[in-house]
């Protein structure tokens, strides 16, 4: 299921965020290493708290030369919804269509379900996957770890 392995280069996208700019993958390499969140889907309650913890450390993530992507399969519309109604500054990228494109190249797709499952990569500074982490569904992400990890490549 999760074919990607640390040292590969990451598979580069670009997807929309919640204000409708483009956010390419690529753009960061060489300056910042990316923590890419994947999650389920806006305003479902184990993302929504996740999201919130993110955003509430913000400033933590981005302290090491580094950036912060979140991704689901939801339309452009419904994640700038999501945003004003949870305050969420952090990018939120759609990967509405083609439909999971991003997320099945990351092997995180669901296909019974449609969306991406719970997975975190960090993207290093070279564009090379550093780690990766996948949670079951209904389990949120230990953000310790996240920020340990992030630290240890910036």
């Amino acid at each position: 299921m999760h074919t990607l392995q640390v040292g590969d280069l990451a598979p580069d996208f670009t997807l929309r965020d919640q204000y409708g700019q483009d956010v390419t993958l690529s753009s960061f390499r060489g300056s910042k290493a990316v923590l890419i969140f994947f999650y389920p889907f806006a305003f479902s309650g184990v993302c929504r708290g996740e999201l919130s913890q993110i955003q509430d450390r913000l400033a933590e993530f981005l302290t090491f030369d580094s950036e912060v992507l979140a991704i689901s399969c939801d339309p452009t519309y419904a994640l700038r919804g999501f945003a004003d109604a949870e305050g969420l500054t952090v990018p939120l990228l759609a990967d509405f269509w083609p439909h999971g494109e991003v997320a099945s190249a990351y092997d995180v797709f669901d296909d019974q379900r449609g969306c991406a499952r719970r997975s975190t990569y960090l993207v290093d500074k070279e564009g090379r996957i550093a780690w990766a982490v996948h949670n079951a569904m209904p389990d949120g992400r230990d953000l310790d770890e996240h920020l340990r990890q992030l630290q240890s490549v910036s």
